[in-house]
């Protein structure tokens, strides 16, 4: 068996961070049902551009895959008593809405217990589901400037910038993922459910880590740096070689030693390991612009396979600013299994990157991301037990809606 087959999980999730936290899930094992709205014509990830086509995008299916899809129109109560006898066999309640609307559509631990005393109500929302925004709508990009996240990233002559990936809606999967396995195991081991509160913003600032630590107890203030510099260590940063970029850090002292020797061979001379101004990270530190203008010099005169040749031989944290393709096409992607693939009747093969979670043997068979409402039947007659009379009286009342 996977891991977590034994978890069921009820899902109103859209879009990016929701569906991003419970794909890993899937991948383990987890049953993840989405319900997926008729009168909107389901999860708007289906319609995210460039590529996509009818209700089936590469968006989509990169948050998807393993998981089953019903076609539930919650508004009607044909819909809503479908959607309870889901919940009385499912451990998990999960959804990512806007603040104030998992009390509004009754989806709160205290709105179900009583259809299953041991669910688990994992709401991810832009802003927590108390305090003066919890009724804003939140995405990654709003987040990263509230949180000060832009403060910290691009050049410093640059206006502030996002990261380029969506960190804040992925993280904030990840924590929802958390909170949500370790509700089921204080359910199963209390018999009582509760309600998880996760929200991007808490993730987004928490993220803040050491640097939110230090403003909150130096005089310390965050700023931008060059060549994405670290803000303490000295050198750890972007460095122009030759015919690209490379990456060097020099987390502890026999990392500078080692880099300082490499150095000083390429000039021909003790410079960099004789000066006594490089020979501490508080000399390097109080040296900085001097050193980094030196080894912008250096660094420029050879190749990025030559430098990173020699700094890995001498064991230097280093690596290659790749663009998307190469590190896609890298040998280390590729020999630990983080290009998946799986079988569509639109696109055909699609590989999509794999989920990073590891427990025991990573699997290696995949579903594609369901079709709006494909799994509907199953569910109802398999896991619900639905006879055809009650299906069709629950269709004729609107519990499936009607095609958009």
């Amino acid at each position: 068996m996977k891991p977590l087959e034994d978890i069921r999980i009820i899902s109103l999730e859209q879009y990016g961070a929701g569906p991003f936290g419970s794909v890993h899930l899937a991948d383990l094992g987890a049953e993840v049902i989405k319900i997926e709205d008729p009168r909107a014509g389901g999860d708007v990830g289906r319609y995210v551009p460039p590529y996509t086509a009818g209700e089936d995008s590469l968006f989509f299916e990169t948050f998807n895959r393993n998981k089953k899809s019903v076609s539930l129109d919650m508004s009607v109560p044909a819909g809503r008593a479908v959607f309870d006898d889901l919940v009385r066999r499912a451990d998990v309640l999960y959804s990512n809405l806007r603040g104030d609307v998992p009390a509004k559509l009754g989806l709160t631990y205290a709105d179900v217990r009583h259809l299953n005393e041991r669910i688990v109500c994992c709401s991810l929302t832009g802003f927590g589901m108390t305090g003066p925004r919890s009724a804003e709508p939140g995405y990654d990009y709003i987040l990263q400037g509230l949180a000060g996240w832009m403060e910290l990233t691009g050049d410093p002559a640059g206006p502030p910038t996002k990261s380029g990936l969506s960190v804040v809606d992925y993280s904030g999967g990840f924590v929802a993922a958390i909170a949500l396995l370790a509700g089921v195991h204080a359910a199963r081991r209390d018999g009582v459910g509760m309600d998880c509160d996760l929200s991007l913003y808490d993730t987004a600032v928490t993220m803040l880590s050491y640097v939110a630590t230090w403003s909150l107890n130096t005089e310390y203030r965050p700023r931008r740096l060059r060549d994405s510099a670290h803000p303490s260590l000295v050198p750890f940063q972007n460095f122009a070689a030759a015919d690209g970029w490379l990456v060097v850090g020099c987390a502890k002292e026999k990392f500078w030693q080692r880099l300082a020797a490499i150095l000083d061979t390429v000039v021909g001379a003790a410079e960099f390991s004789g000066d006594p101004g490089y020979a501490t990270f508080a000399e390097r530190g109080r040296n900085g612009k001097r050193l980094i203008h030196r080894l912008a010099e250096v660094f420029a005169t050879r190749t990025v396979d030559s430098w990173l040749t020699d700094l890995r031989a001498a064991g230097i944290p280093c690596g290659p600013v790749n663009d998307v393709a190469a590190a896609l096409a890298d040998e280390h992607t590729a020999a630990r299994g983080l290009v998946v693939t799986t079988e569509h009747p639109r696109f055909g093969t699609v590989r999509q990157p794999a989920s990073p979670v590891r427990v025991g043997t990573p699997p290696t068979d995949h579903r594609r991301a369901p079709q709006r409402g494909e799994h509907t039947d199953e569910v109802l007659r398999g896991l619900l037990g639905y006879s055809d009379e009650r299906i069709a009286k629950l269709a004729a009342d609107g519990a499936f809606g009607a095609e958009r």
